[in-house]
């Protein structure tokens, strides 16, 4: 896979922040090499995040987030800061860009404090230095002085965000770590009416580059095809790995001595927190009557009549729980800051966003008392499988 195919969601997210007129937009534009963000010397002019996924050297691929001013008025202006705050939640490097000549304001230090208080690695760009007279010299390490006009010390910014990227690297896996050289791995891909025509969906398209990087052999089939595709091997498949919306009829075509999970569960390894995931399936069965629950998915795409997030996940909670709960629905960026109001938050496996924005939804869920389980697990549990589909994660498994 080369850089530019990088998924977005697997790439370092570099936030640009600060007032308006700051030069945020101009210094993006520098920093990337490409017109991204419209610049003008109108405040304002930055409406919405603009997001781009690119390479850029030394960093390699990322997601770059020029975003409003946080300064923005108006009941208008008021959603947009909205939206800029959004981004805090999945950047993994924050740039506080300043004008040179105005310095920091007090937003700005709330802002700067946000970023400590999240833990999150940030610069302070002094913008426009060209303007100013005598020599540059920045008070804190953490501080540099720039011209996006001029170019004046860009490269220098790229390469400090060069080091923060190579810093915030990691080597977890999907699936690689559970697998030795040889193995092989069955691939369960059910091509229905919520199948995309043409291509496979993101999370089958990362275990299978995961499978290759380990210099194993997957063999895909769909659901109706695994028993037969099971007897026809010559030697045992290490594990099957399956759509969760499969799970049911995959668990009883998968003899008990084949590892057994989904993309989903591995997902919620990947890029969450499994264990609490995993406690969190034990709520389903403790809805009643009226229960609020919230249906979350990380991106937005067109609802087909037999959707899993509004048609087939209410129809299993209600059959396994006996109960008819009230259903609210999320999509894309829309998950809530206070989600306190739901007693079960049932969320995608996350294939489309970063580590960083799961984390902070787990993170919100925990602050309000509010249990959270993703798809997979929750198929899994409301089947009557999960242990077994836990069997790859033993120390997890324990705590059923």
């Amino acid at each position: 896979m080369s850089l530019n195919s990088t998924p977005s969601a697997e790439r370092i997210h570099i936030g640009f922040f600060g007032m308006r007129n700051a030069g945020k937009s101009s210094l993006v534009n520098a920093v990337t090499g490409q017109e991204l963000s419209v610049v003008s010397d109108l405040k304002g002019t930055t409406t919405d995040p603009v997001k781009k996924a690119l390479e850029i050297l030394p960093l390699g691929p990322v997601v770059v987030i020029d975003t409003p001013g946080l300064d923005d008025e108006g009941e208008l202006g008021e959603k947009r800061v909205k939206k800029a705050e959004e981004t805090l939640a999945m950047s993994d490097i924050a740039v506080l860009v300043c004008d040179a000549d105005i310095g920091l304001s007090a937003m700005d230090k709330e802002l700067i404090q946000s970023f400590k208080d999240r833990k999150l690695p940030y610069l302070i760009v002094y913008n426009k230095s060209d303007l100013l007279d005598g020599e540059l010299t920045p008070a804190n390490a953490d501080e540099m002085y720039v011209s996006a006009r001029t170019g004046q010390n860009i490269n220098a910014l790229k390469e400090r965000l060069g080091a923060f990227a190579q810093d915030l690297k990691n080597d977890k896996k999907l699936v690689a770590d559970l697998l030795t050289p040889g193995d092989t791995v069955v691939l369960v891909i059910p091509i229905d009416e919520s199948a995309p025509k043409g291509r496979l969906i993101l999370p089958q398209q990362q275990v299978m580059r995961d499978v290759l990087d380990t210099h194993c052999k997957f063999i895909a089939c769909q659901d109706t095809e695994l028993k037969e595709t099971l007897e026809a091997l010559s030697v045992k498949p290490r594990m099957v790995i399956t759509d969760s919306q499969a799970f049911g009829k995959v668990s009883k075509d998968t003899p008990d001595d084949i590892l057994l999970t989904s993309f989903s569960i591995l997902f919620g390894r990947y890029k969450g927190n499994l264990e609490t995931l995993v406690k969190g399936a034990a709520y389903l069965s403790k809805l009643k009557d009226g229960d609020r629950v919230l249906i979350s998915e990380g991106c937005t795409h067109h609802r087909q009549c037999n959707d899993i997030g509004t048609v087939k996940m209410p129809g299993w909670i209600e059959k396994f729980s006996g109960a008819r709960p009230v259903y609210d629905y999320s999509s894309g960026n829309g998950f809530p800051d206070d989600p306190s109001k739901y007693k079960l938050i049932v969320h995608c496996g996350g294939c489309m966003i970063n580590e960083k924005e799961m984390q902070h939804r787990l993170r919100l869920a925990k602050e309000a008392g509010v249990p959270i389980v993703n798809y997979g697990i929750a198929i899994a549990h409301m089947h009557g499988i999960l242990h077994r589909s836990l069997e790859v994660f033993p120390d997890i498994q324990k705590l059923l």
